[in-house]
């Protein structure tokens, strides 16, 4: 849950099509040394450029893009197109428009294949529900004084050391960058403690070396985890899709 290529498309391509940015800043922001390349597009029948997608959206009709971060059993947000769930919930995201949905797929580690879903007759999927971003950020502090316990438990930073500085950091201010100038500061927060808090989660999840975590202490661990990594979740789909006013 560190990088959201869908999510960075929903912010730069809604903060040029409401024209706070720029065509070439937000294509040089979504491009940066990675390559990109679409298929699906309407009126193509090759992949093409992210730029040539990026270009067609005003053509479509688009005004906003949101990421989604489905997850087996909680698919909201995304319209009922075949085969888009099944490639989202494989992805873990997408980038969801009223005329397009884009899938990235990571191809290495320098490349991004995109599938488009034209929507042309799909009745629109109402957008999954997102809390403000107060709410979210409370949530996410329950979730952390909630699930120290079981990482104190598990004596997780016996096996990663780096956890104590990962959990320290989250009492500074911080902000990721790559966003639009303008995009919400309470917003740049959150994810940044939310992408911070990603990191904690994969190495909670992960079995200490040396197999020192049992079966049954790995179960109780993924289920003490769990309402952390949903918090998590639902933050960092509020930051993203948060529009300024």
């Amino acid at each position: 849950m560190h990088d959201f290529p869908a999510g960075r498309f929903a912010v730069w391509a809604t903060a040029w099509l409401s024209g706070r940015t720029s065509y070439d800043e937000a294509l040089d922001a979504l491009l940066g040394e990675t390559a990109h390349r679409v298929t699906g597009l309407p009126g193509t029948d090759e992949a093409v450029p992210l730029g040539w997608a990026l270009t067609a959206l005003r053509g479509l009709g688009e005004r906003r893009f949101r990421l989604v971060l489905p997850v087996p059993g909680d698919v909201r947000g995304l319209p009922r197109v075949p085969g888009l769930a099944g490639l989202a919930l494989e992805s873990g995201q997408a980038a969801v428009g009223e005329a397009l949905v884009l899938v990235p797929e990571e191809i290495g580690p320098e490349a991004i294949a995109w599938t488009a879903f034209p929507l042309d007759g799909v009745p629109p999927a109402p957008p999954a529900p997102e809390g403000n971003l107060r709410t979210v950020s409370g949530e996410l502090d329950l979730a952390v004084a909630d699930a120290a316990r079981t990482l104190a438990r598990l004596d997780l930073a016996r096996w990663h050391p780096e956890v104590p500085s990962l959990l320290a950091g989250l009492a500074k201010p911080s902000r990721l960058a790559g966003l639009p100038a303008d995009h919400d500061p309470v917003a740049l927060t959150v994810l940044a403690r939310a992408s911070r808090l990603a990191q904690v989660l994969d190495l909670a999840m992960a079995d200490a070396p040396g197999g020192a975590v049992t079966h049954s202490q790995a179960a109780a661990r993924d289920d003490a985890l769990r309402p952390l990594a949903q918090a998590v979740r639902e933050a960092t789909v509020a930051a993203y899709n948060a529009v300024p006013r």
